[in-house]
């Protein structure tokens, strides 16, 4: 059914703004997000050291799952929200609950709270996210936008080569609570500059919420990501929690869809997928998000296992990989604004995606690390070249009083994308590598004593080549091994890790060639030069 909406004359800010009040605004928005992605890596490296403090090992795991539990269930919800309230309230909102949760979890007393505080801090997040990337379809028309979408994928981009440096830094020289502290004055000056320029933004719809909706949408979503993030060697796919909450979700989503097709004013509007262009864009968020983690996950474990080097010149190696897609991410976005046109700049880059990828899968044992920095640069250019046009694209082929739902649900594709990218791909690298251990290194490990087996310790081996200090990424054998037996097993485990890694690396080139299909298929529509509720014939 249609929305029902009352009459009301809508502002066109693209029209009315200063230019100085535009780029006041966009970097206030660009300065909260980028506080939103810096959360994501600067926690990772104070982990360790909330560990010693809390002794909270148990709990480790939710530190991250429960902030990507809030951040990612309730994007839709905020981006429906915006087009409703207006942008600004909605990103106000994130920012007040994202510094909230900052200044709590920096304060935490155990790590049970602060697992808590990190869902209050997702809350926010998850605000911020989807409405940054629908206020620049308030402030340009999008003839105008792509430069902005640029600058924001720029800010995901850096923060994610500032996360582990800041991190670190602070950790070691002051405490790990400032990797939550230094989140306020920053998001001061961000909510500061939103007070004082930022009018409310957004169609002006006047629809009623859609409370059932809303919590079918949570009620469908949660269950899922905790029954694919929970760590499967504690509680296995057929364990009755992680049958159960699949369960949940299923039923939970059945009910969602059948009653947004009957709400009045659906928080996930179905009726946008009938838009060819939009559903195309979604699947296509939802592909490159699965396969944007991968080259995250996987290739510290190439240079370290196979490679030899240390975990830090292993996290030093994909810099010019982010490099790369903040460098084209801001290009792409000036030629595509320049051009008027985004779909060859597209097909571009999942050209340059899906040959990264393949020179990925190509590596063996004998790569270097400067072989890998090269490879990845080509990856990078082709990311950066996709992932920030996927609003842009979807916010032309619809209305505007669609731009909150469209670019929440784009990047709520991308963001599910991603969890099921790292719960699939992971999933195979574990078989993968178990069934090279089984060909390759337990054959010469169980040749050895007893004795010699048990302080080899085969499991360790699996899960990575550190020794017990973990300050080395030489692999390390009983001293009574001869040098000969040493240098097998070695030989085997690296084959191992880099079969094992590359082949994942090829299934990953295999979803980027099905997504480079899938672009052709996408529409070439005009980029609108003002802000029209009316969408493109084209799009459909």
């Amino acid at each position: 059914m249609a929305p029902t909406e009352a009459a009301v004359e809508r502002i066109d800010y693209a029209a009315t703004l200063s230019d100085r009040a535009k780029q006041l605004i966009m970097a206030s928005v660009v300065l909260g997000l980028f506080l939103e992605a810096l959360d994501q890596t600067i926690v990772a490296t104070a982990l360790p050291a909330i560990v010693v403090q809390f002794q909270g090992i148990d709990l480790l795991a939710w530190v991250s799952t429960g902030y990507l539990l809030a951040s990612t269930a309730l994007v839709p919800i905020y981006g429906k929200l915006s087009d409703v309230l207006g942008r600004r309230a909605i990103i106000m909102f994130g920012i007040v609950v994202f510094l909230l949760g900052s200044m709590l979890c920096g304060a935490a007393s155990s790590m049970l709270l602060l697992v808590i505080f990190r869902c209050i801090q997702g809350m926010g997040a998850a605000a911020i996210v989807s409405t940054a990337f629908a206020i620049p379809a308030d402030l340009y028309p999008p003839a105008e936008r792509a430069k902005a979408t640029g600058l924001i994928g720029a800010a995901f981009g850096t923060a994610s080569i500032l996360g582990p440096f800041v991190g670190g830094f602070l950790t070691d020289n002051l405490s790990w609570r400032w990797v939550f502290f230094v989140n306020i004055p920053f998001g001061l000056i961000a909510l500061g500059v939103i007070l004082w320029r930022m009018p409310r933004l957004g169609s002006d719809r006047r629809e009623p919420i859609d409370w059932r909706g809303t919590g079918l949408l949570l009620l469908a979503v949660i269950p899922l990501l905790l029954a694919l993030s929970l760590d499967k060697t504690r509680y296995a796919w057929g364990s009755p929690l992680i049958v159960g909450l699949l369960v949940i979700g299923i039923v939970a989503s059945v009910a969602l869809l059948w009653a947004e097709r009957r709400a009045p004013a659906p928080i996930l509007d179905l009726a946008l997928f009938r838009t060819r262009t939009f559903a195309i864009t979604a699947l296509l968020a939802f592909l490159t998000g699965g396969a944007f983690l991968p080259a995250v996950l996987f290739l510290p474990l190439f240079l370290v296992n196979v490679a030899g080097v240390s975990v830090t010149v292993a996290g030093t190696a994909l810099i010019p990989q982010t490099l790369a897609v903040v460098a084209m991410a801001i290009i792409s976005g000036n030629i595509v604004q320049r051009t008027g046109r985004y779909k060859p700049t597209v097909v571009v880059g999942l050209v340059l995606t899906t040959l990264g990828y393949g020179l990925l899968a190509l590596m063996d044992v004998h790569t270097t690390t400067l072989d890998v920095i090269g490879r990845v640069i080509v990856l990078g250019l082709g990311l950066g070249c996709v992932v920030p046009l996927w609003s842009l694209i979807a916010q032309n082929a619809l209305p505007y009083r669609s731009t909150g739902s469209a670019s929440s649900t784009i990047q709520f594709s991308s963001q599910m994308g991603g969890v099921l990218g790292t719960v699939i791909f992971g999933a195979l690298f574990s078989a993968l590598l178990l069934s090279q251990f089984s060909t390759r290194v337990e054959p010469i490990a169980y040749a050895l004593p007893a004795a010699q087996q048990q302080e080899l310790n085969l499991d360790k081996l699996r899960n990575g080549s550190s020794n017990a200090t973990g300050a080395s990424s030489e692999l390390t054998f009983p001293a009574d091994i001869l040098p000969a037996t040493a240098d097998q097993l070695r030989a085997a485990v690296r084959l191992a890790f880099a079969n094992s890694v590359t082949t994942i690396y090829a299934y990953v080139t295999g979803v980027m060639v099905l997504g480079f299909l899938i672009t052709l298929m996408l529409p070439e529509i005009p980029l609108r030069s003002s802000n029209s509720d009316e969408p493109m014939a084209a799009a459909h």
